[in-house]
């Protein structure tokens, strides 16, 4: 969403500012649609444990990997080479044959 945010402000013609709002609505529309796993205490706890471990991966990598690790889902990354080093997470890239 940042990313859509940052082109509708960079934009210098109309023609440029309709393409980033109807982006960002499709953005919108693809989060209306889909389900999200919440952060909640049992991710937290996760989050907390993984931090510990001394990853040396970002923060949001954490969240995201306790997330998916605290209601036991699957991942779906392009990032497989960082989310392969959690421990128990299932990680898949769909974008490769």
């Amino acid at each position: 969403m940042r990313g859509w945010l940052v082109v509708l402000s960079r934009s210098r013609k109309i023609e440029q500012e309709i393409f980033a709002y109807r982006q960002l609505r499709m953005l919108f529309v693809f989060f209306i649609d889909t389900s999200m796993l919440a952060f909640d205490e049992v991710a937290a706890a996760r989050f907390v444990h993984l931090r510990r471990a001394r990853l040396h991966l970002g923060t949001m990598d954490l969240k995201i990997a306790a997330i998916t690790l605290a209601h036991q889902a699957l991942l779906l990354s392009r990032n497989l080479s960082d989310f392969r080093r959690f421990p128990g997470l299932q990680v898949e890239d769909w974008t490769q044959p």
